[in-house]
């Protein structure tokens, strides 16, 4: 294992290395590329800031409202009957949104019930298995200028939802 952090420390600057000789070896201005690389990156962060702050206020506005906590109350019998923990929940609205709030809960989850569980290997699997639909629209339709997003939201969170329910089928399956 010593050798992968060894690689891994070689790798980037390595990378970086080996596209500034190419650059030079075709005699482009590496230098000036980078800094003008570096000018449009910082634009394309500065446009997508308003998409990313109405992403983090809403989700901050859906979770102090008690809104999470009421859809978790009102889907508990349906999840009690079909044997599906309902601690899951929060994990299930929050993968589509952010990826750090639900590495956040799956985190809790884990040191909460263990990673062992039947809760802590179906949080993992879910993890693993879904997106994060909202911010990948956020970032990607922003970032061109799309203000229409025609299906790709609707394709989106139904491919997380089949994710989400295949998650819960394969870990009954080989863990319930």
């Amino acid at each position: 294992m010593a050798w992968i952090n060894v690689v891994s420390l070689i790798c980037i600057p390595l990378f970086v290395l080996v596209v500034l000789l190419i650059g030079t070896y075709k005699k482009l201005p590496t230098f000036d590329l980078f800094v003008e690389g570096g000018k449009e990156g910082l634009s394309m962060a500065a446009s997508l800031l308003p998409y990313l702050l109405g992403m983090f206020v809403a989700i901050s506005i859906f979770r102090s409202s008690g809104a999470l906590d009421a859809t978790i109350s009102l889907f508990h019998p349906l999840l009690a009957f079909l044997r599906i923990p309902s601690e899951i929940i929060p994990l299930a609205f929050a993968r589509p949104i952010s990826g750090t709030a639900a590495l956040a809960v799956t985190s809790d989850l884990l040191k909460t019930f263990g990673p062992d569980s039947f809760i802590g290997r179906l949080a993992s699997t879910m993890q693993g298995s879904t997106d994060t639909t909202f911010y990948i629209i956020t970032i990607y339709f922003g970032a061109v200028g799309i203000k229409q997003m025609g299906d790709a939201l609707k394709v989106g969170l139904l491919a997380d939802l089949i994710g989400i329910i295949t998650a819960i089928i394969v870990v009954s399956f080989f863990f319930g």
